[in-house]
């Protein structure tokens, strides 16, 4: 999916792109023989990982070669038509990417981990994908990398729980450990990531639902999800993926919207929702709620029995200008 969308957004000059792998597990790599970009002749990439103590020298593309070798796979590394550079990063090591400095950090993983920090024009974003809290030195490590940060994505693959118990030794982390992380280097937005093959919607919006009971700025990362850095000061928006609205369709119900304004006043609204899907509404309010709240909607539904009411809780992801004047547009995520 991600190599359809790049493709398609891309111009006929391609510019070099910059891949960071993190480590070598499957879940992290075999995505890597599907993306259609590095079968376009004109396409230019330049990866970044770190030589592994089991591989040696040119552990990537190493890995490259190898889960492409046959019978594993269809063709072999060299159908890889787009140019392709390899560069062994280690923890502590800081280079350049045009205008952004990027600086790598160990994290504490089964067989080596990095984690990047990519401070730009625009902000500073920490990327710590797999990591287990509990090694002194690994723990720094994670912090200096989330120091500041304006997006901090933390692996939050178990439940404290879990974490403490049947997953301990697992090399992941929890919600908590990512909230406390956030908290003690002054992170502004903290984004769950990694979440549990066995965990549903549900389970994955109950832990969030906890997180930003502990954190102000939470967000749940989810596939095709796209994070904006607003200029200073301004809260960081997020934007659902076509996934999670491509089941919308038009409406047109009457509804009731509740909640809390930017500056902690509560309100009321009558409203009309015209866009539903079943994960989600946007929503035109003359109130202005506060990022990330929450939101209680009650919605009148025409039935064979007559007009009932639906009751919806949802947080806000997205605000935007209303296309009435003195109007909010505002992106719902529904939870229950």
């Amino acid at each position: 999916m991600l190599g359809s969308r790049w493709a398609a957004g891309k111009d006929a000059a391609s510019a070099e792109t910059h891949i960071f792998v993190t480590h070598y597990h499957w879940d992290h790599i075999q995505g890597l023989p599907f993306f259609a970009p590095l079968y376009v002749e004109k396409n230019q990439f330049q990866f970044y990982s770190f030589r592994s103590k089991f591989l040696g020298r040119d552990s990537l593309k190493q890995v490259f070669e190898a889960q492409m070798a046959l019978p594993y796979f269809p063709v072999d590394f060299s159908a890889m038509s787009a140019r392709r550079k390899f560069r062994e990063v280690g923890g502590g090591e800081s280079f350049k990417v045009g205008n952004n400095k990027v600086t790598a950090r160990w994290l504490n993983h089964p067989q080596g981990c990095l984690g990047f920090r990519i401070e730009t024009p625009a902000g500073i974003v920490a990327y710590a994908t797999d990591n287990e809290p509990g090694n002194k030195e690994l723990d720094q490590s994670l912090r200096e990398l989330a120091v500041d940060a304006d997006i901090f994505i933390n692996d939050a693959q178990f439940t404290p729980t879990q974490l403490d118990s049947t997953r301990k030794g697992w090399g992941h982390s929890s919600w908590r450990e990512g909230v406390n992380v956030a908290r003690e280097v002054s992170a502004k937005t903290l984004v769950l990531f990694h979440h549990d093959p066995d965990s549903t919607d549900r389970i994955v919006d109950e832990i969030l639902r906890d997180a930003r009971g502990e954190f102000d700025s939470v967000f749940a990362a989810s596939e095709g999800m796209v994070i904006t850095l607003g200029a200073a000061g301004e809260p960081v928006q997020a934007h659902m993926p076509g996934s999670r609205t491509a089941l919308r369709r038009e409406a047109q119900f009457r509804a009731c919207v509740s909640g809390v304004t930017a500056d902690g006043q509560k309100f009321e609204e009558e409203t009309i929702v015209r866009d539903l899907s079943l994960q989600g509404a946007l929503i035109s309010l003359k109130h202005s709620p506060r990022i990330q709240s929450e939101l209680q909607v009650t919605m009148e539904t025409p039935g064979a029995e007559g007009v009932q009411e639906m009751r919806l809780r949802g947080y806000v992801v997205r605000l935007e200008e209303g296309v009435e004047r003195g109007t909010t547009a505002v992106g719902v995520v529904f939870t229950d």
